[in-house]
């Protein structure tokens, strides 16, 4: 299996002046920093605790080490702090943006991520976890987020790419059913181009954390968007399909066509965005999207036939 993962840095690698405006937003020095693994940002993501026990996760960022790896923290700083009390993410301490290093200071949640390959009680927790969120994010509480169709619609246009220079190594099905795929993303762009739901569009096991009591919350929001309220269990049965588990609870109540679609779109966007270079600072990100668009291609091909 391929991990997601960036070339971090850590607590100790922030400039003093940021470590001290972090202190101030915990309350308290800083005496213990964790740093987590996964994701593809190169900043840091540490789990830090002050003398007195206080607890907070960090999160910073600067364009030196990678340009949009900083304006994603910007756009997560801003939308983090708009989430309504109550809804199953993380709560904000605090946040700034310098012009140099952008920062986020959330809850730093007891949890784990959930089991992969996934298990079906965890399965059936999130799909209804995710109609909680769903619930509690219709309408949008961020004003002037792009919509979905906006942001992914151009992402799905992978199997058009693929189809006009097919790569050597191409699935032979996917290669005699380029037509059907390439009509399939583009009815999945369209099915996401309505509903005022904000949307996360990037979960993934290491997107959530379970609580130890069993609620689920859903962390990492600098892809948030407008879009229908299923959009997220259809992108999370992704990753169920990629690495093990039956997705059915999570497109229980969605077209039958319209998940198949939205599926197709993002396995071509996979596919197709593996063959570019790697951006400064991601070294793993190809290799983790063209593992992500192998395991699709058969679940598509169960589901379109030959």
């Amino acid at each position: 299996m391929v991990v997601a993962s960036g070339v971090r840095i850590g607590w100790v690698d922030l400039p003093a002046p940021v470590r001290h405006e972090i202190e101030l937003i915990v309350g308290g020095p800083v005496v213990a920093a964790e740093s987590q693994t996964g994701g593809f940002s190169p900043g840091t993501a540490d789990r830090v605790r002050t003398a007195t026990g206080r607890r907070a996760f960090v999160k910073a960022v600067t364009p030196a080490l990678n340009t949009d790896s900083a304006v994603m923290a910007r756009d997560e700083l801003r939308i983090s702090a708009a989430l309504p009390a109550g809804a199953p993410v993380p709560r904000v301490l605090g946040g700034f943006d310098d012009g140099e290093w952008v920062v986020l200071v959330l809850e730093d949640i007891e949890g784990t991520h959930p089991r992969t390959p996934w298990i079906e009680g965890e399965i059936r927790g999130a799909a209804a976890a995710l109609r909680d969120l769903a619930a509690a994010l219709t309408p949008s509480p961020v004003p002037g987020l792009p919509q979905a169709a906006d942001r992914l619609a151009p992402a799905f246009g992978g199997w058009p790419a693929i189809a006009a220079d097919p790569p050597t190594d191409l699935d032979p099905w996917a290669a005699r059913r380029l037509d059907a795929l390439c009509a399939a993303a583009g009815r999945g762009a369209a099915a996401i181009a309505t509903g005022d739901t904000l949307v996360h569009t990037d979960l993934r096991a290491d997107n959530i954390l379970i609580r130890p009591d069993g609620r689920f919350v859903f962390i990492d929001w600098p892809w948030g968007c407008s879009g229908p309220p299923w959009l997220d269990a259809v992108l999370l049965a992704i990753n169920v399909v990629v690495h093990g588990g039956d997705p059915g609870p999570l497109l229980s109540g969605v077209e039958a066509r319209t998940a198949v679609d939205v599926i197709a779109g993002a396995t071509g966007y996979f596919l197709n965005s593996a063959r570019r270079p790697a951006p400064p600072g991601l070294p793993t990100i190809r290799e983790f999207q063209r593992f992500q668009g192998d395991a699709l291609v058969p679940w598509l091909r169960a589901a379109l036939g030959d």
